[in-house]
């Protein structure tokens, strides 16, 4: 929708420009035509230098458009920038929306969809800074510590192959599992299997797989659950339900899961784009997130690899 909004102002913009020009174009003496050019450029010029310190960033809403309009916004106005936060709710259109020049960067994604995302559709986007991770946690309302999860429990994780496997890995780093079995490596061996695997899963736990944005609606008929960073924010759990345990990062899985600020390939270096990520990467943006979100988002501030 916002991408048909910006194409619509646009086009409102183009049609008016095209009007005024046409009107200039009947003026019959070399006198009164003179003023009227130097009035447009100047128009233009000032229009110009409004445009420059103005930053138009999108976003999905939670935690980036928050981090965006509750903090950065601040810091970059300290230097006399504006920012403009376009919020998305997909993860299509941010991508589509600046290689199309709508918006002069987005913030919401991984370098392995971005770099998925230039493959199949054709883009031209580059990571230029890593700024945050969205830990997955293990959550409960039932239980406040890992040791009280007993024998037998049933334990939700996604059901996408991504999300399910990292879910698996933060259980065996829990220490909850001992191995993930030969899930993702055999395709007959199912969460169904691990469940019964006496090796992997030496403590019964029956493991079961949900639409990942659902499982903080199921947590009350779960004895815990895996879930990812964004969703458990959307559902307050960091408030309701503190998580019991998070993921932890080597150097390998900090770039694997921190969440970039991406531009189109060339502006890289741009004025904007450098005050964006120095905002992005000050101190108040630490000190926000991990404040404000306790443990469910992490700062990572990281460069492109």
């Amino acid at each position: 929708m916002k991408k048909r909004v910006i194409t619509s102002l646009v086009l409102t913009a183009a049609l008016a420009f095209g009007a005024l020009t046409g009107c200039g174009s009947k003026a019959e003496s070399q006198t009164t035509e003179a003023p009227a050019t130097e009035e447009a450029t100047q128009a233009e010029a000032d229009s110009a230098s409004d445009t420059d310190k103005k930053i138009t960033v999108g976003a999905t809403p939670v935690p980036h458009a928050e981090i965006l309009d509750n903090i950065v916004k601040e810091v970059l106005a300290k230097d006399g920038w504006t920012l403009e936060t376009v919020v998305f709710q997909d993860y299509v259109l941010p991508n589509t929306s600046l290689e199309a020049g709508e918006i002069d960067a987005n913030y919401f994604q991984t370098l392995g969809y971005l770099d998925q995302q230039n493959k199949d559709a054709g883009l031209h986007l580059s990571a230029v800074a890593g700024i945050h991770i969205e830990p997955m946690g293990i959550y409960s309302e039932k239980y406040t510590k890992l040791e009280e999860i007993p024998d037998g429990a049933e334990i939700g994780i996604p059901n996408d192959p991504d999300n399910g496997a990292r879910a698996l890995d933060l259980l065996v780093q829990k220490g909850l599992l001992t191995s993930k079995g030969a899930f993702g490596e055999d395709a007959s061996y199912t969460e169904d299997s691990l469940s019964k695997d006496k090796d992997a899963n030496p403590h019964g736990y029956k493991i079961t797989p949900l639409e990942a944005a659902n499982l903080p609606l199921s947590l009350p008929d779960l004895d815990a659950a895996a879930i990812n960073g964004n969703y458990a924010l959307e559902a307050d759990l960091p408030a309701k339900h503190p998580a019991l345990d998070i993921e932890e990062f080597d150097d390998e899985t900090t770039v694997k899961r921190t969440n970039f600020l991406v531009v189109k390939d060339g502006s890289q270096d741009s004025e904007k784009i450098k005050a964006l990520v120095a905002a992005l990467k000050s101190d108040e943006v630490k000190s926000y997130i991990e404040e404000t979100y306790k443990g469910a988002v992490i700062p990572s501030f990281i460069d492109p690899q």
